[in-house]
């Protein structure tokens, strides 16, 4: 299969495939809703408007590399997949593809822990390890419905700014990053942070982290150190890989 595209397209088939399978690992699946899309590099498109999204109708267990649909920013389908694509991802994700220079890798989810922090007027607090290491990375943007109007767009990227967490409110959790790792360790961290929040509101007040020690630890998180080569997620995504890979390898396919 692997020969009917271009060597960096598979490549980017088979890395977004195994991510599929670690949301779903993770359980970080809401039926067949939600959506990971990466942007195809220019030796594929010859510019930054292809992307791949998952097939309509498919559980994250049933993406494979070579079911991922390829669509422009319009939507069109430009590889021939008989799949159908689901409007509220393609409007959201175009979007953020289309609107943010590197923005590689769009993640969306709607984990019970990401929805409920959306949920508070306050939003995301700054009362734990994980939070504190996204100090100034979190914008956040109002619920308008479900996002299937392409007017919605530009109000998106407004509040995004240039934000790479962020809270979509009453909604769930986005992220995106310059390569699907970065993306992840993104979302991993603030989905860690919602959780830990949630905890921590079911027994009492939490106790805030000072502004001075969050921009520490933002700026000492191995999550987004990229000096070893290793950092902006890559570790800990190929380890999650590895995991896959010891369940089935047929997201390859």
């Amino acid at each position: 299969m692997s020969e009917k595209f271009h060597p960096d397209e598979w490549a980017a088939r088979v890395e977004l495939a195994a991510c599929y399978r670690i949301f779903a690992m993770l359980g970080w699946t809401e039926m067949i809703y939600n959506h990971i899309t990466v942007r195809l590099p220019h030796s594929v498109s010859g510019d930054d408007k292809q992307f791949l999204i998952n097939p309509f109708g498919l559980h994250y267990t049933e993406v494979t590399a070579s079911n991922l649909v390829k669509i422009n920013l319009q939507g069109d389908v430009l590889d021939g997949s008989t799949h159908p694509i689901n409007p509220a991802g393609y409007v959201l994700h175009s979007t953020i593809h289309g609107g943010i220079e590197h923005a590689h890798c769009v993640m969306h989810t709607h984990t019970t822990a990401g929805v409920a922090v959306a949920c508070l007027q306050e939003g995301l607090s700054q009362s734990n390890f994980y939070s504190a290491q996204l100090h100034d990375m979190v914008a956040y943007h109002t619920f308008e419905g479900i996002t299937v109007h392409a007017e919605e767009g530009p109000r998106v990227l407004q509040s995004m700014g240039h934000k790479p967490a962020v809270i979509l409110r009453n909604h769930g959790l986005l992220s995106w990053g310059r390569t699907l790792p970065e993306a992840f360790a993104i979302l991993w961290t603030l989905q860690r942070a919602c959780e830990i929040q949630m905890a921590t509101l079911s027994m009492g007040q939490p106790i805030a982290v000072p502004e001075h020690i969050a921009a520490k630890c933002t700026r000492d998180s191995l999550q987004f150190d990229d000096k070893h080569g290793g950092g902006a997620g890559v570790d800990v995504f190929n380890a999650l890989v590895r995991q896959v890979n010891r369940i089935t390898t047929d997201y390859q396919q």
